[in-house]
């Protein structure tokens, strides 16, 4: 038996998540705005977010507000009654509509076509990839400020696959901004789709589709729509996916080892698309700890998983891009510029209130709530809690059990009863893995602001913490009302 007091839904501990995120962001604007005004260090218009504050509306408006009380008044329904495949469809779709509409708010120009041919943006160099082996080749010579002819500013701070992304698209007959921007969302909105199955596969159906509104209507997707993050997000979420079906998925071997050369695959390219995103090796390493194979399993699997992972990097070598001096080097260019002026001491805390914003406070919320789970889970490891094993439980309900759940009826037991079960644990550990990674980039220094864009493939990672709330239309609202509100009362640098 569970006891009775685990059964409680614990709103009071999800309020003060949500005051403890409301805080920090608060603290972000009115420590940010002084810094700022008075000696200009941040390189931010409205701290702590690179954004003007602009009150406006657009094209996207009506849609966007379509969107988001369609996710609040059908969402959770419909995530748990579709039939799993129809679901991921529909997901994508909605994420669709969500990040375009909320990107047309600002307009076709400013908000989608124009996003990534500004000056420090990838499409400005396409002119200089006329011969593509010998422009990698000369790659690096180009990183750090000065002779001869610098990249642009998001040029030089990546490596060359992801400048070479969007020549390909070019040389492919998708040239210009429209293409480009219509590429990193289309591509960006299925991360949630690649989440939803690495959830499935981790930590049971029944989370994944409790998480899937929360995927679908994220305040994310304000960056999302468009900026190439958005693209880097859905690389870097399908590696995790297909390692989690190598290593756990119920598939016949040939579909896990074809999952395993994927994931390898996909990780070399994330970390060819943004040096920052190497630090998805942590997420990997909680994704192999929870997918609990046996020896002879990953054994079998990892010289797969590496002959993919050496594809990319073998590739770009022979071209004659080296990574390794290519990072160095934009070591010494980040300092060069804002990176080495914008005060460590702010940004080491004002980046997390960045997070705050791009996940919402059900996040916030969700994210006390998966730090709970492991609590309880410690605490009944070592012998605290003798009201019972639980151990045997899954979060996996019948649509009927978990529409009892959205509806609010038998909401107490219920979720009391999945309180601490295996299913919940193991999503919240997926879910801290991707915030240690985050927390690791926090302190690296190399991420002093726009990090609501940077960061946009770790936060994919924290929403599912969402699925442990009830009441899940009112968390809901709150997210797609936070989306609106950033979307048409500021304007995004991205």
């Amino acid at each position: 038996m569970i006891r009775t007091h685990l059964r409680e839904p614990r709103v009071p501990r999800d309020l003060y998540a949500v005051a403890a995120a409301v805080l920090l962001v608060t603290a972000a604007v009115l420590v940010g705005r002084p810094i700022q005004s008075a000696h200009h260090t941040l390189f931010v218009h409205w701290p702590p977010l690179l954004a003007d504050w602009d009150p406006h509306v657009g094209p996207g408006t009506p849609a966007a507000v379509l969107v988001a009380a369609a996710v609040v008044i059908y969402g959770p329904t419909l995530a748990l009654r579709l039939p799993w495949r129809a679901l991921l469809a529909a997901a994508w779709g909605t994420a669709m509509a969500w990040t375009w509409s909320l990107a047309l708010v600002d307009g076709w120009r400013r908000g989608v076509a124009g996003r990534l041919t500004t000056p420090n943006e990838y499409l400005r160099v396409i002119g200089r990839f006329h011969d593509i082996p010998a422009t990698l080749h000369d790659f690096t010579h180009h990183i750090v400020i000065g002779p001869p002819s610098p990249w642009p500013a998001h040029v030089s701070g990546h490596p060359a696959a992801a400048t070479l992304t969007f020549v390909l698209l070019d040389r492919v007959g998708l040239g210009g901004g429209g293409w480009a921007g219509a590429w990193c969302i289309t591509v960006g909105t299925t991360a949630c789709v690649a989440v939803l199955v690495a959830v499935r596969v981790l930590a049971g159906e029944g989370l994944a589709r409790r998480a899937a509104p929360f995927l679908v209507a994220a305040p994310a997707a304000v960056w999302v729509g468009a900026s190439a993050d958005g693209y880097f997000s859905a690389v870097a979420a399908w590696f995790v996916a297909l390692l989690a079906l190598a290593v756990r998925g119920g598939a016949r071997p040939g579909w896990r080892a074809a999952a395993a050369v994927g994931s390898g695959l996909l990780f070399g390219l994330t970390c060819y698309l943004s040096y920052g995103l190497t630090l998805f090796a942590l997420i990997g390493a909680g994704v192999v700890l929870l997918g609990r194979a046996r020896p002879r399993t990953l054994m079998r699997g990892l010289p797969l998983f590496l002959a993919g992972l050496a594809v990319v990097p073998a590739l770009f070598t022979v071209a004659g891009f080296d990574w390794w001096e290519a990072y160095r080097l934009l070591v010494t260019r980040y300092y060069q510029g804002a990176g080495g002026i914008r005060p460590y001491g702010y940004w080491v805390w004002a980046n997390l209130a960045c997070t705050v914003l791009i996940t919402g406070l059900a996040t916030a919320a969700g994210l006390g709530r998966a730090g709970a789970v492991l609590a309880r889970r410690r605490v009944r490891a070592t012998g605290g809690d003798t009201g019972g094993d639980d151990s045997g439980r899954d979060i996996d309900r019948t649509d009927r059990d978990c529409a009892d759940t959205v509806t609010g009826s038998r909401s107490g037991s219920l979720i009391g009863s999945v309180i601490g079960s295996r299913a919940e644990a193991r999503l919240a550990v997926l879910v801290f893995s991707a915030l240690l990674a985050l927390l690791v980039a926090d302190v690296s220094g190399m991420s002093k602001a726009e990090t609501e864009r940077i960061w946009l493939p770790f936060a994919m990672w924290l929403l599912p913490a969402c699925a442990l709330l009830p009441r899940p239309r009112a968390w809901l609202a709150a997210q797609t009302v936070l989306a609106l509100l950033l979307n048409h009362l500021l304007l995004t640098g991205w």
